[in-house]
This record gives structure tokens, C-alpha cells and sequence, in this order.
């Protein structure tokens, strides 16, 4: 089982910049389509951006023009770059294996991993 660890977040200004990563353990990275969830405090998990093998991405309609989902297969990561975040952005990310190739099944597979805090206050 492919197992990931999040890394990046942090306290951030209202229209700051963050970038997220999403290291991943195995061999079989780069078949994978991916994706980054959030979970807000008393909020469900929402899916944020997701990106196919072949470098496809979607993104929530929230985040468009603001976040970028990116991948490097030769480093087994996928990053997650924030800019202008604002307050409602704030929120634990995690990393999930959404699928194989270019196949994207909301809510993903496998278990969620530790997430990466993400606050954006003044």
C-alpha cells in the first residue's frame, strides 16, 4: 500500500502564499491520479484539486486561479501551491490516491494520512 506523508503548512497572512507537499513511498507513483482534500474545524472534508498521470487538474470552484496542483513523479510528490489564501482557506490538507491513470472516483482510496495544518489569520 502506497503511504504518503504532508508536509508545508503553517500560519500564514490573509493574501499569503503557501506550497504543500505530498510525499509518496513506492515505485507505482506515477500511474496514480491524485488529489488534496481539506477538512475545515466542524466542516465535511472537501475535495480541493486533483491531478491525473498524464498531468490533468480540477480544481473547486473556491480555488480556481488561486491554487495550483502540480506533480514531479521522478521525486514521488505531489505539491499543492496556495497563493492569496484567505481566511476560509484555513483547514487541514491531506493527500489521497484518487485513481489510476486518468480515472478520478471521489472519495479516493486507502487510508488518510497525519494532513498538513493550514491557518490563514492576521
Amino acid at each position: 500500500q502506497v503511504q504518503f506523508v504532508e508536509s508545508g503548512g503553517g500560519l500564514v497572512q490573509p493574501g499569503g502564499s503557501l506550497r504543500l507537499s505530498c510525499a509518496a513511498s513506492g515505485s507505482i507513483f506515477s500511474i496514480y491520479a491524485m488529489g488534496w482534500y481539506r477538512q475545515a474545524p466542524g466542516k465535511q472534508r472537501e475535495l480541493v484539486a486533483t491531478i491525473t498521470s498524464s498531468s490533468n487538474t480540477d480544481y473547486l470552484d473556491s480555488v480556481k486561479g488561486r491554487f495550483t496542483i502540480s506533480r514531479d513523479n521522478a521525486k514521488n510528490t505531489v505539491y499543492l501551491h496556495m497563493n492569496s489564501l484567505k481566511p476560509e482557506d484555513t483547514a487541514v490538507y491531506y493527500c489521497r490516491v484518487m485513481g489510476v491513470g486518468g480515472n478520478v472516483a471521489s472519495p479516493g482510496f486507502g487510508s488518510w494520512g497525519q494532513g498538513t495544518q493550514v491557518t490563514v489569520s492576521s
